[in-house]
Protein backbone atom coordinates (compact mmCIF):
# COMPACT_ATOMS: atom_id res chain seq x y z
CA UNK A 1 0.00 0.00 0.00
CA UNK A 2 1.15 3.51 -0.92
CA UNK A 3 1.71 5.27 2.36
CA UNK A 4 3.55 9.06 1.11
CA UNK A 5 3.04 12.67 1.70
CA UNK A 6 4.29 15.35 -0.58
CA UNK A 7 4.97 18.48 1.50
CA UNK A 8 6.14 21.88 -0.12
CA UNK A 9 7.44 24.40 2.29
CA UNK A 10 9.46 26.98 -0.49
CA UNK A 11 10.78 29.36 2.04
CA UNK A 12 13.25 29.16 5.51
CA UNK A 13 9.91 30.50 7.65
CA UNK A 14 7.87 27.35 6.09
CA UNK A 15 10.86 25.13 6.94
CA UNK A 16 11.31 25.81 10.56
CA UNK A 17 7.27 25.34 10.43
CA UNK A 18 6.98 22.23 8.68
CA UNK A 19 9.85 20.42 10.73
CA UNK A 20 7.40 20.28 13.22
CA UNK A 21 4.80 18.74 10.86
CA UNK A 22 7.05 15.97 9.55
CA UNK A 23 7.94 15.38 13.06
CA UNK A 24 4.55 14.74 14.57
CA UNK A 25 3.80 12.20 11.69
CA UNK A 26 6.73 10.58 11.61
CA UNK A 27 5.75 10.02 15.44
CA UNK A 28 2.37 9.24 14.89
CA UNK A 29 2.86 7.03 11.41
CA UNK A 30 6.62 6.59 11.46
CA UNK A 31 6.66 4.27 8.29
CA UNK A 32 4.91 7.06 6.11
CA UNK A 33 7.29 8.65 3.35
CA UNK A 34 7.70 12.29 3.21
CA UNK A 35 9.25 14.16 0.52
CA UNK A 36 8.85 17.32 -1.44
CA UNK A 37 10.29 20.83 -1.18
CA UNK A 38 11.86 21.77 2.15
CA UNK A 39 14.73 22.87 4.27
CA UNK A 40 17.52 21.32 6.73
CA UNK A 41 14.99 21.43 9.77
CA UNK A 42 12.39 19.24 7.78
CA UNK A 43 15.37 17.10 6.28
CA UNK A 44 16.63 16.68 9.65
CA UNK A 45 13.38 15.21 11.01
CA UNK A 46 13.23 12.93 8.41
CA UNK A 47 11.65 14.32 5.34
CA UNK A 48 13.18 13.58 1.62
CA UNK A 49 14.07 16.84 -0.23
CA UNK A 50 13.16 17.06 -3.88
CA UNK A 51 14.43 20.33 -3.62
CA UNK A 52 15.89 22.82 -1.30
CA UNK A 53 13.99 25.85 0.03
CA UNK A 54 17.44 28.18 -0.95
CA UNK A 55 16.52 26.99 -4.58
CA UNK A 56 13.55 28.84 -4.44
CA UNK A 57 13.44 31.59 -1.82
CA UNK A 58 12.95 34.50 -3.59
CA UNK A 59 10.70 37.84 -3.69
CA UNK A 60 9.92 40.85 -5.38
CA UNK A 61 7.63 40.59 -8.63
CA UNK A 62 9.99 40.70 -11.30
CA UNK A 63 12.70 38.18 -9.23
CA UNK A 64 9.23 35.98 -9.40
CA UNK A 65 9.48 36.73 -13.32
CA UNK A 66 13.18 36.32 -13.85
CA UNK A 67 12.73 32.65 -12.07
CA UNK A 68 9.89 31.33 -14.03
CA UNK A 69 11.68 28.56 -16.07
CA UNK A 70 13.38 27.28 -13.05
CA UNK A 71 9.75 27.68 -11.14
CA UNK A 72 8.17 25.40 -14.05
CA UNK A 73 10.78 22.93 -14.03
CA UNK A 74 9.93 21.93 -10.52
CA UNK A 75 6.41 22.28 -11.14
CA UNK A 76 6.96 19.27 -13.65
CA UNK A 77 9.21 17.43 -11.68
CA UNK A 78 6.69 17.55 -8.56
CA UNK A 79 3.95 16.86 -10.66
CA UNK A 80 5.77 13.60 -12.43
CA UNK A 81 6.49 12.31 -8.71
CA UNK A 82 2.76 12.46 -8.35
CA UNK A 83 1.42 10.47 -10.85
CA UNK A 84 4.59 7.66 -9.76
CA UNK A 85 4.58 8.29 -5.90
CA UNK A 86 0.35 8.67 -6.13
CA UNK A 87 0.56 10.21 -2.44
CA UNK A 88 -1.67 9.95 0.33
CA UNK A 89 -1.92 13.58 0.58
CA UNK A 90 -0.07 16.92 -0.24
CA UNK A 91 0.49 19.29 2.57
CA UNK A 92 1.31 22.88 1.53
CA UNK A 93 2.77 25.23 3.88
CA UNK A 94 2.75 28.58 3.19
CA UNK A 95 4.77 30.09 -0.49
CA UNK A 96 1.36 31.00 -1.96
CA UNK A 97 1.84 32.07 -5.69
CA UNK A 98 3.57 28.05 -5.97
CA UNK A 99 1.32 26.44 -3.91
CA UNK A 100 -1.91 27.60 -4.82
CA UNK A 101 -1.14 26.58 -8.52
CA UNK A 102 0.65 23.15 -7.45
CA UNK A 103 -3.03 22.65 -5.25
CA UNK A 104 -5.13 22.72 -8.65
CA UNK A 105 -2.56 20.24 -10.67
CA UNK A 106 -2.52 17.46 -7.49
CA UNK A 107 -6.37 17.84 -7.02
CA UNK A 108 -6.82 17.62 -10.70
CA UNK A 109 -5.33 14.04 -9.92
CA UNK A 110 -7.25 13.04 -7.50
CA UNK A 111 -5.06 14.01 -4.48
CA UNK A 112 -6.48 15.99 -1.26
CA UNK A 113 -4.86 19.10 -0.36
CA UNK A 114 -4.36 20.05 3.49
CA UNK A 115 -3.11 23.84 3.10
CA UNK A 116 -1.00 25.04 6.64
CA UNK A 117 -0.71 28.61 6.88
CA UNK A 118 -3.54 30.53 4.87
CA UNK A 119 -1.89 32.72 2.38
CA UNK A 120 -2.26 36.78 3.38
CA UNK A 121 -5.91 36.94 1.31
CA UNK A 122 -6.78 39.77 4.10
CA UNK A 123 -4.00 41.51 2.86
CA UNK A 124 -4.14 41.49 -0.98
CA UNK A 125 -5.48 39.29 -3.91
CA UNK A 126 -8.82 38.89 -1.68
CA UNK A 127 -10.55 37.25 -5.23
CA UNK A 128 -7.43 34.49 -4.71
CA UNK A 129 -9.85 32.92 -1.66
CA UNK A 130 -12.50 32.00 -4.03
CA UNK A 131 -10.33 29.81 -5.92
CA UNK A 132 -9.27 27.60 -3.05
CA UNK A 133 -13.19 26.84 -2.90
CA UNK A 134 -13.20 22.92 -4.08
CA UNK A 135 -9.61 22.95 -4.66
CA UNK A 136 -8.37 23.45 -0.77
CA UNK A 137 -9.88 19.92 1.37
CA UNK A 138 -8.81 22.06 4.41
CA UNK A 139 -7.35 25.31 5.38
CA UNK A 140 -4.70 25.14 8.64
CA UNK A 141 -5.00 28.96 9.85
CA UNK A 142 -2.65 30.04 12.05
CA UNK A 143 -4.16 33.46 12.96
CA UNK A 144 -7.67 33.42 14.86
CA UNK A 145 -9.17 36.01 12.49
CA UNK A 146 -8.13 34.48 9.88
CA UNK A 147 -10.65 31.11 10.73
CA UNK A 148 -14.10 33.50 9.57
CA UNK A 149 -12.60 34.60 6.27
CA UNK A 150 -12.65 30.90 5.26
CA UNK A 151 -16.03 30.21 6.44
CA UNK A 152 -17.67 32.79 4.97
CA UNK A 153 -16.63 31.40 1.61
CA UNK A 154 -17.55 28.12 2.72
CA UNK A 155 -13.99 26.77 2.75
CA UNK A 156 -12.91 24.15 5.60
CA UNK A 157 -11.02 25.53 7.68
CA UNK A 158 -9.61 25.18 11.41
CA UNK A 159 -7.37 27.57 13.67
CA UNK A 160 -4.57 25.54 14.95
CA UNK A 161 -2.57 28.17 16.45
CA UNK A 162 0.48 29.43 15.47
CA UNK A 163 3.98 27.39 15.23
CA UNK A 164 6.01 29.76 16.90
CA UNK A 165 4.44 29.44 19.99
CA UNK A 166 6.25 25.73 20.13
CA UNK A 167 9.36 27.01 19.00
CA UNK A 168 10.04 29.36 22.12
CA UNK A 169 11.69 27.42 24.28
CA UNK A 170 15.92 28.24 25.10
CA UNK A 171 17.15 26.23 27.01
CA UNK A 172 21.09 28.18 27.22
CA UNK A 173 21.41 30.71 30.22
CA UNK A 174 21.76 34.90 29.14
CA UNK A 175 25.61 34.15 30.51
CA UNK A 176 26.04 30.97 28.40
CA UNK A 177 24.86 32.56 25.57
CA UNK A 178 27.35 35.88 26.06
CA UNK A 179 29.68 33.97 26.53
CA UNK A 180 29.07 31.68 23.16
CA UNK A 181 29.41 34.76 21.09
CA UNK A 182 31.29 37.19 23.20
CA UNK A 183 29.78 39.88 24.12
CA UNK A 184 30.30 41.12 27.68
CA UNK A 185 27.32 40.02 30.33
CA UNK A 186 26.88 43.79 31.48
CA UNK A 187 26.25 45.25 27.40
CA UNK A 188 23.17 45.47 26.40
CA UNK A 189 22.39 43.93 23.22
CA UNK A 190 20.25 45.16 20.11
CA UNK A 191 19.41 42.35 17.38
CA UNK A 192 19.36 42.58 13.87
CA UNK A 193 16.87 40.53 11.68
CA UNK A 194 17.93 41.17 8.30
CA UNK A 195 15.66 38.59 6.59
CA UNK A 196 16.26 34.83 5.23
CA UNK A 197 16.66 36.03 1.39
CA UNK A 198 19.57 37.39 -0.11
CA UNK A 199 17.64 40.08 -1.91
CA UNK A 200 16.48 41.55 1.69
CA UNK A 201 20.17 41.69 2.78
CA UNK A 202 21.62 43.46 -0.26
CA UNK A 203 18.48 46.16 0.19
CA UNK A 204 18.79 47.12 3.58
CA UNK A 205 21.38 45.25 5.59
CA UNK A 206 23.42 48.01 5.48
CA UNK A 207 21.41 50.26 6.57
CA UNK A 208 20.65 48.47 9.73
CA UNK A 209 24.47 48.22 10.30
CA UNK A 210 25.00 51.54 10.15
CA UNK A 211 22.06 52.65 12.05
CA UNK A 212 23.08 50.13 14.92
CA UNK A 213 26.76 51.42 14.80
CA UNK A 214 25.49 54.87 15.87
CA UNK A 215 22.86 54.22 18.48
CA UNK A 216 26.33 51.99 20.02
CA UNK A 217 28.76 55.14 19.58
CA UNK A 218 27.06 56.31 22.96
CA UNK A 219 25.84 53.49 24.44
CA UNK A 220 27.79 50.06 25.77
CA UNK A 221 25.72 48.35 23.30
CA UNK A 222 26.50 44.94 21.69
CA UNK A 223 25.19 44.53 17.91
CA UNK A 224 24.29 40.98 17.11
CA UNK A 225 23.12 40.00 13.26
CA UNK A 226 20.71 36.98 13.18
CA UNK A 227 21.97 34.94 10.46
CA UNK A 228 19.58 32.76 8.35
CA UNK A 229 20.88 28.86 8.25
CA UNK A 230 20.44 28.85 4.53
CA UNK A 231 22.59 31.64 3.95
CA UNK A 232 26.31 31.53 3.68
CA UNK A 233 28.49 34.48 6.31
CA UNK A 234 29.84 35.98 2.80
CA UNK A 235 26.18 36.77 2.07
CA UNK A 236 26.20 39.34 5.65
CA UNK A 237 30.17 40.59 5.26
CA UNK A 238 29.73 41.64 1.86
CA UNK A 239 27.09 44.11 2.40
CA UNK A 240 28.17 45.23 5.93
CA UNK A 241 29.84 48.51 5.95
CA UNK A 242 32.93 48.58 7.13
CA UNK A 243 33.85 50.02 11.14
CA UNK A 244 30.90 48.45 13.00
CA UNK A 245 31.60 45.96 15.62
CA UNK A 246 29.32 42.84 15.37
CA UNK A 247 28.63 39.32 16.05
CA UNK A 248 27.11 37.21 13.49
CA UNK A 249 24.64 34.47 14.94
CA UNK A 250 23.46 31.37 13.61
CA UNK A 251 21.00 28.79 14.71
CA UNK A 252 20.34 30.55 17.65
CA UNK A 253 17.94 33.51 16.61
CA UNK A 254 15.51 32.33 19.82
CA UNK A 255 18.13 33.18 21.93
CA UNK A 256 19.38 36.22 20.95
CA UNK A 257 16.01 37.56 20.65
CA UNK A 258 15.05 36.18 24.04
CA UNK A 259 18.42 38.09 25.76
CA UNK A 260 17.92 41.37 23.58
CA UNK A 261 17.09 44.38 24.93
CA UNK A 262 16.14 45.72 21.44
CA UNK A 263 16.20 44.78 18.01
CA UNK A 264 15.56 46.15 14.30
CA UNK A 265 13.51 43.40 12.33
CA UNK A 266 12.72 42.96 8.52
CA UNK A 267 9.30 43.07 8.04
CA UNK A 268 8.13 38.96 7.96
CA UNK A 269 7.61 35.91 10.31
CA UNK A 270 10.94 37.57 12.83
CA UNK A 271 8.61 40.49 14.11
CA UNK A 272 6.38 37.54 15.56
CA UNK A 273 9.40 36.47 17.10
CA UNK A 274 10.22 39.10 18.23
CA UNK A 275 6.86 39.71 19.63
CA UNK A 276 7.00 36.08 21.03
CA UNK A 277 9.94 36.97 23.27
CA UNK A 278 8.78 40.60 24.31
CA UNK A 279 11.25 42.21 22.53
CA UNK A 280 10.49 46.15 21.57
CA UNK A 281 11.66 46.87 17.60
CA UNK A 282 10.99 48.71 14.95
CA UNK A 283 9.88 46.92 11.83
CA UNK A 284 11.70 48.26 8.48
CA UNK A 285 11.58 46.84 4.76
CA UNK A 286 12.70 48.11 1.68
CA UNK A 287 12.08 46.33 -1.75
CA UNK A 288 12.59 48.34 -5.67
CA UNK A 289 10.82 51.61 -6.08
CA UNK A 290 8.66 49.31 -8.77
CA UNK A 291 8.13 46.34 -6.58
CA UNK A 292 6.93 48.76 -3.74
CA UNK A 293 4.63 50.79 -6.10
CA UNK A 294 2.43 47.55 -7.72
CA UNK A 295 2.55 46.45 -4.03
CA UNK A 296 1.12 49.47 -2.85
CA UNK A 297 -1.37 49.23 -5.38
CA UNK A 298 -2.36 45.97 -4.42
CA UNK A 299 -2.14 45.95 -0.31
CA UNK A 300 -5.10 47.18 1.08
CA UNK A 301 -3.22 47.31 5.00
CA UNK A 302 -2.02 50.19 6.77
CA UNK A 303 0.17 47.71 8.64
CA UNK A 304 2.67 45.60 7.00
CA UNK A 305 3.98 44.73 10.28
CA UNK A 306 2.95 41.23 11.35
CA UNK A 307 2.82 42.09 14.75
CA UNK A 308 1.09 45.54 14.24
CA UNK A 309 -1.22 43.59 11.79
CA UNK A 310 -2.24 40.99 14.89
CA UNK A 311 -2.75 43.88 16.82
CA UNK A 312 -5.00 45.35 15.00
CA UNK A 313 -3.35 48.51 15.27
CA UNK A 314 0.11 50.28 15.51
CA UNK A 315 2.01 48.90 18.21
CA UNK A 316 5.61 49.24 16.71
CA UNK A 317 6.92 51.82 14.79
CA UNK A 318 7.50 50.84 10.99
CA UNK A 319 9.78 52.52 8.36
CA UNK A 320 9.25 51.51 5.17
CA UNK A 321 11.13 52.34 1.70
CA UNK A 322 12.15 56.04 2.06
CA UNK A 323 11.73 56.07 5.59
CA UNK A 324 13.92 53.23 6.29
CA UNK A 325 17.20 56.03 6.34
CA UNK A 326 19.91 55.34 9.27
CA UNK A 327 19.14 58.75 10.98
CA UNK A 328 15.29 57.44 11.58
CA UNK A 329 16.17 53.68 12.30
CA UNK A 330 18.65 55.27 15.07
CA UNK A 331 16.10 57.37 16.66
CA UNK A 332 13.44 54.97 17.17
CA UNK A 333 15.82 52.44 18.47
CA UNK A 334 17.77 55.31 20.33
CA UNK A 335 14.13 56.01 21.72
CA UNK A 336 13.34 52.39 22.76
CA UNK A 337 16.34 52.02 24.86
CA UNK A 338 16.61 55.16 26.68
CA UNK A 339 12.62 55.60 26.73
CA UNK A 340 11.44 53.55 29.88
CA UNK A 341 7.94 53.93 29.88
CA UNK A 342 7.39 53.77 26.00
CA UNK A 343 9.75 50.47 26.27
CA UNK A 344 7.51 49.19 29.08
CA UNK A 345 3.73 49.96 26.77
CA UNK A 346 5.20 48.00 23.87
CA UNK A 347 6.25 45.02 25.89
CA UNK A 348 2.88 45.08 27.41
CA UNK A 349 1.11 45.42 23.48
CA UNK A 350 3.37 42.78 21.97
CA UNK A 351 2.29 40.15 25.22
CA UNK A 352 -1.04 40.35 23.96
CA UNK A 353 -0.17 39.62 20.45
CA UNK A 354 1.56 36.76 21.69
CA UNK A 355 -1.29 35.51 23.83
CA UNK A 356 -3.93 36.19 20.92
CA UNK A 357 -1.33 33.41 18.90
CA UNK A 358 -3.09 30.29 20.77
CA UNK A 359 -1.19 27.97 22.79
CA UNK A 360 1.66 24.64 22.12
CA UNK A 361 0.70 22.23 20.10
CA UNK A 362 -0.05 23.82 16.29
CA UNK A 363 2.53 21.00 14.96
CA UNK A 364 0.23 18.04 16.32
CA UNK A 365 -2.79 19.50 15.09
CA UNK A 366 -1.81 19.80 11.75
CA UNK A 367 -0.14 16.40 12.01
CA UNK A 368 -3.38 14.86 12.99
CA UNK A 369 -5.71 16.67 10.55
CA UNK A 370 -3.66 15.61 7.62
CA UNK A 371 -4.19 11.96 8.85
CA UNK A 372 -7.52 12.29 9.10
CA UNK A 373 -8.02 13.82 6.02
CA UNK A 374 -6.40 10.80 4.47
CA UNK A 375 -8.16 8.64 6.69
CA UNK A 376 -5.24 7.09 8.70
CA UNK A 377 -5.29 6.68 12.58
CA UNK A 378 -2.67 8.12 14.65
CA UNK A 379 -0.87 5.05 16.24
Amino acid sequence: MNRSVLLIAGETSGDAHGAGVVRELKRLQPDLELFGIGGEKMKQEGMTLTYHVRELSFMGFFEVIRHLPLLRSVEKTLMQLLKLKKPLAVVLIDYPGFNLRFAKIAKGLGIPIYYYISPQVWAWKKGRIKKMRGVVDMMAVIFPFEKKIYEREGIPVRFVGHPLIEELTVAQTRAGFCDEWGIRPEQKILALLPGSRRQEIRQLFSVMVRAAGTVAVSRDLAIAVACAPDLPAASYEEAAPPGVRMVYVRNATHALLKYSDAAIVTSGTATLEAACFNVPMVIVYKTSWITYAIGRLLVQLKNIGLANIVAGRTIVPELIQHKATVDNIAAEIASLLDDDARREMMKADLAKVKESLGGPGASVRVAEGVLELIGLAAR
